[in-house]
C-alpha cells in the first residue's frame, strides 16, 4: 500500500482568504467609483443647470451664467428662488416690482426704506425689520442676477432649505438615500463573506482533526507517516533565527533613521495644525451642507492680497434670525455688544520673507480653495491641510498650466515656448514662476 502523506492546509486557507478579499475589494471599488454619488464643492454648480434640463431658461445664457455665480456669492445665504428662507422668495420679482425699483433696493435697501417707499417699508416690516445689507454691484450685475432667478422660477425643488441652521440641497435626499442603500448593501455583503469564510475555516479544521483521528487508528502507517501526522510547528525557531533577528534589527534602525530625518525636515512646519477657536464654527455645516460660497464670508478672497477673516456683522446677516438661542451664536452677540472683534486663531501662516498674493491665485489663476486648503467643506474644525513649504509651492508652479486664452500679453511668449519646447505645456514656471525674486524681494 502506498505511503500516506498529510497535506498542509495553509495554501487552501490562503487561497480562500484571497478570493473573498478580492471579491469584497472589487465590489467596494465599483461602489466608490460610481460618479452619480460625487459631491458638490462649496460655491460650485451642478454639471447641468436644472433650468437648462427643463428647457425653462430664458434670456442671454451668458448673463444667466454670470447671475448664477453672483447669486450664489451674494444672495443664496438669505434667499431662494422658489421659497422663503431668511428673506422672501425671488420668483416673480420682476412682476411685482420694476427693475427701476429692484436695482436701488439691492444697492441700498435701507435708503429706500428711509425714503418711505410703501413697498420697501412693507417688506421691511414683514420680515421682522431685518435690514438687507447693501451691495456694491453694478446695474448690469444686478440685471444678470434677476435674469438667473427668472430662469429658475418653478424649476425643480428649492435649491436650499434652511431650517434651524441645517440645509437640504436640491436632490440631496435622493442622493443620500442612494448612498445609504449602497452602504447597507456593502455592509451586508462583507458580513456574509466573513461568515462564509469563518464557516469554511472551521469546517476544514474539523475535517483535518477527523482525518487525523482516522489515521491514528490505522496500523499500516510507517514511522515517517506518523512523524508527519504528529508534527507541530515550532514558533521559537523563528525568533531564534539569526537571519530574522538581523532583518528586524535593520528594519528598526532604518525606521528610526527615517523618522529622525522626517522630524528634522519638519521643523517649523505646521501641517495638521488645528487650534481650538473661540466660537465652534463648522465649515462642514456652512460650506458643505448649506453650500455657502467661500467669498460670502471671506469677502476679499478674490480682490486682495489676503483673505480676510469675517467680521461679526456677516454672521449676523443670517444669525439674527437663525439659531438665535445657540450658546455659540450668543458669543457673537456679546462681541458686538462689547464692540470687540472675535479673537479667531490664525491657522495658515507664511514667513515674512515670502510674498504671497491671494487674489493672484484665486482671481487670475482660477485656483480653487480646496487646492491649498484641502476638503474645507468636510471640516468640522479647520486644520492646515497642505505643508505650505517652498518646495510644495514650486512643484505647483512647475505642474500648473498657465491660462493664457484671451490675453494678448502672452501670445509671443507662448509662441516662443512652443517653438523651443514642443508639446510641453506652458506652465507658471515657464513664465518665470520659479524665479527667486517672484516671492523673495
Amino acid at each position: 500500500m502506498d505511503s500516506i502523506r498529510l497535506r498542509p492546509l495553509t495554501r487552501l486557507f490562503l487561497a480562500l482568504f484571497l478570493f473573498f478579499v478580492s471579491v469584497g475589494s472589487s465590489f467596494a471599488q465599483g461602489t466608490a467609483a460610481d460618479p452619480s454619488k460625487a459631491g458638490v464643492a462649496p460655491g460650485a454648480t451642478a454639471a447641468a443647470a436644472p433650468a437648462a434640463a427643463a428647457g425653462a431658461t430664458t434670456g442671454d445664457p451668458a448673463a444667466i451664467a454670470a447671475g448664477d455665480a453672483l447669486f450664489k456669492g451674494n444672495c443664496a445665504q438669505c434667499h431662494a428662488v422658489n421659497e422663503v428662507v431668511v428673506g422672501p422668495a425671488l420668483a416673480g420679482i420682476t412682476k411685482r416690482r420694476p427693475m427701476s425699483w429692484i436695482i436701488p433696493w439691492i444697492k441700498n435697501s435701507s435708503k429706500l426704506v428711509a425714503s418711505g417707499d410703501e413697498y420697501a417699508v412693507k417688506i421691511y416690516n414683514q420680515y421682522q425689520k431685518q435690514q438687507m445689507p447693501s451691495f456694491q454691484l453694478s446695474d448690469a450685475e444686478i440685471t444678470s442676477i434677476i435674469a438667473y432667478t427668472t430662469s429658475q422660477e418653478g424649476v425643480g425643488a428649492p435649491a436650499a432649505k434652511v431650517d434651524g441652521g441645517a440645509a437640504t440641497a436640491d436632490g440631496g435626499g435622493a442622493v443620500a438615500g442612494e448612498e445609504a442603500d449602497g452602504g447597507k448593501s456593502m455592509n451586508i455583503l462583507l458580513i456574509v463573506l466573513v461568515v462564509v469564510l469563518i464557516v469554511l475555516v472551521v469546517t476544514l479544521v474539523i475535517i483535518a482533526n477527523i482525518m487525523k483521528d482516522v489515521l491514528r487508528g490505522r496500523k499500516d502507517l510507517d514511522g515517517r507517516d506518523r512523524e508527519v501526522m504528529e508534527q507541530r510547528f515550532d514558533f521559537s525557531k523563528i525568533y531564534k533565527s539569526t537571519a530574522v533577528r538581523a532583518i528586524v534589527g535593520v528594519v528598526f534602525v532604518l525606521a528610526v533613521l527615517y523618522e529622525s530625518v522626517q522630524g528634522a525636515m519638519g521643523v517649523g512646519l505646521q501641517q495638521g495644525y488645528q487650534p481650538t477657536q473661540p466660537i465652534a464654527f463648522s465649515h462642514k455645516l456652512h460650506a458643505g451642507e448649506n453650500q455657502i460660497n467661500c467669498a460670502y464670508c471671506h469677502t476679499s478672497v478674490y480682490k486682495s492680497k489676503s483673505a480676510n477673516i469675517p467680521s461679526p456683522n456677516i454672521c449676523m446677516n443670517c444669525h439674527s434670525q437663525i439659531k438665535t438661542e445657540s450658546p455659540e451664536i450668543k458669543k457673537i452677540y456679546r462681541a458686538i455688544e462689547r464692540k470687540q472683534p472675535i479673537q479667531w486663531v490664525r491657522i495658515h501662516n507664511l514667513p515674512d520673507l515670502a510674498y504671497f498674493n491671494h487674489s493672484q491665485h484665486t482671481q487670475v489663476g482660477g485656483i480653487e480653495c480646496q487646492t491649498c486648503h484641502g476638503p474645507i467643506q468636510n471640516m468640522e474644525v479647520v486644520y492646515q491641510y497642505s505643508p505650505l513649504t517652498m518646495g510644495w509651492c514650486i512643484n505647483c508652479h512647475r505642474e500648473t498650466p498657465l491660462n493664457t486664452k484671451g490675453n494678448g500679453y502672452y501670445d509671443n511668449l507662448v509662441k516662443l515656448h512652443d517653438t523651443e519646447n514642443g508639446a510641453v505645456p506652458f506652465t507658471v514656471s515657464s513664465n518665470g514662476g520659479t524665479e527667486c525674486s517672484k516671492c523673495h524681494y
